[in-house]
Parts: structure tokens; sequence; C-alpha cells
């Protein structure tokens, strides 16, 4: 037996799961997960089936069953095929923990993906690449050459044949010419002090304030810096006791946290994109 993912997206009208499941009935299939979603606001419908078929059933067999199904409801699709080990290529800076907390969790098989390369502006991470036999590449970051530095990344993205590329900490902005390259399938993290307090120090800053929350954001990656889709996201109260170094420690463990489940979903395929926001099946 094969094992699939079909995702979905259309505008709302009735009929829509019958003749999708009607169709996946008629290649012997059987559905072993189904979620959707009615966007009431843009009267969008989305879906994500998860379902076995006969080996005898390749991709290109179900992409043809679904066609008249698809054409008669304008749907978006995408199939994904679960046989296939994603492949992810990480970015960071000298920040490594969340580096780390993706490599555990992919070596201990909660995260099923291959890391195709690491890439950073640092020598930091090469030891840890190194460690874990994984292809490290270093582009400084010049700032009259980070055009050039970005092709070298978008190269090294092509070269892997990388289905995402995750920022782990990545401490540089990307050009809006890269961000929309890279459109849905690059995922950033970072703390969810934003925008209150931005640049350096920003956990300092927020000990300063006496903020009692803190948390972590994971979002695709647009030319509108940190303010892409949203697709996990986290919260932990702190108190008037805590340092700047204790907050530093709760937002480090939060920032991994967030990273991972956001990542684990994309792969998945949980993730569908809904213009601004993300729908997000659990």
């Amino acid at each position: 037996m094969s094992d699939f993912i079909l995702t979905l997206s259309c505008t709302d009208r009735p009929g829509i799961v019958a003749g999708v499941t009607t169709e996946l009935f008629g290649l012997g299939a059987n559905i072993a997960e189904s979620n959707q979603f009615w966007d009431r606001d843009t009267g969008k419908f989305f879906m994500r089936i998860a379902f076995t078929a006969p080996d005898a059933v390749g991709k290109e067999a179900v992409e043809r069953a679904l066609t008249p199904v698809v054409e008669r409801y304008e749907m978006k699709t995408m199939i994904a095929d679960t046989a296939r080990v994603p492949r992810v290529v990480i970015m960071v800076s000298k920040f490594d923990h969340a580096l780390l907390h993706l490599l555990y969790q992919i070596k201990v098989g909660w995260l099923r993906a291959e890391v195709a390369a690491i890439i950073s502006n640092h020598e930091d991470a090469r030891s840890i690449a190194e460690a874990e036999g994984v292809p490290f590449y270093i582009f400084p970051v010049e700032k009259e050459q980070k055009a050039e530095q970005e092709e070298k990344v978008l190269a090294v993205v092509k070269e892997t044949g990388a289905d995402l590329v995750v920022l782990a900490r990545y401490m540089q902005i990307l050009s809006d010419t890269l961000a929309t390259r890279l459109y849905g399938k690059a995922i950033n993290i970072h703390h969810s002090f934003l925008p209150s307090f931005k640049g350096a120090r920003p956990y300092h800053q927020a000990h300063e304030r006496g903020v009692k929350i803190i948390g972590a954001t994971a979002h695709y990656v647009t030319p509108d810096l940190d303010e892409g889709p949203i697709i996990e996201q986290e919260t932990a109260r702190v108190t008037h006791a805590m340092s700047p170094d204790d907050l530093i420690a709760v937002g480090r463990d939060i920032e991994s946290r967030v990273l991972a489940r956001a990542v684990k979903s994309h792969l998945e395929s949980r993730v569908m994109l809904n213009g601004h926001k993300t729908v997000v099946f659990g």
C-alpha cells in the first residue's frame, strides 16, 4: 500500500467532499484522516485528506482520477507521497538552540526529514554540522555583496532539492527578492516582543519594562519583515523575580519548541496559506 496526503482549497460549494471521496473510493483508497475548514469571511474551503491506496495506484493515477472534480470546483491541490522523506536546509547564525533542537527531533524520528545542508554567516555551527555529517556552507554577509550571498544560498537550496528552508535564528534579513522566491517554503522563528522591543537585547528591554508574558512566533518568510503568515505560537508567564538571563533561557526553550512544531506541521502538509493567514490542521 502507498500513503498520500491531498490538500485542496477552492470556493466553498456543496458537493466538494462527496466529489473528492467518491473519486478516492474508485481508486480503492482508504481514508485515514480527514480535516476540513470553511472560512466564512472569504468563502473559501480548505481540506486535508491522508489516505492509503493500492501499490498499483501512484501519484499520477491519483491526479488523473481527481482531475474532473478539480476542474469542476476550480481547486488548487497538492498531493504528497509520504514515502519520500522531505529535505530541509537550515540557516543559522550564532544562536544554535533552535538548530540543535531540530537535529535532535529528526534524530529521534519525531520530525521526519533529512537535513540536506546547514548554511550560516558565521563559523560557530560548523562543528555541529560536522558532528551530524551534514554539509556546511558559510556565506558571510557583506552589505555590498548581499545579492551575491543570497544567490549562493538559493543555489544550495536548488542543488540539494530542498523542500523547506528553516531560519533557525538566522540573524539576517532576507531581501524582498529572496523572500519572494522562497515564498511558502521558508519558515522563520522570532521572539514575540515585536513590535514593542526591536533590535538588540530585546529580553533586557522586556525585563526593564516588567513584562509578564514572553513567547515566540514561527511564520512563513515574506518581504514584510516578521509579518508573514503565522504557523505556530506559544507564550509563557514570567515574574518580576526573573533576571534578563532567566527570560532569555525561557525564550530559547519556547523558540526551539515552536519552530519544531511549525516545521512538523509544514512537512506533514498540515499548513495551508489563506491570504495573510494560515489554516493549520492538527
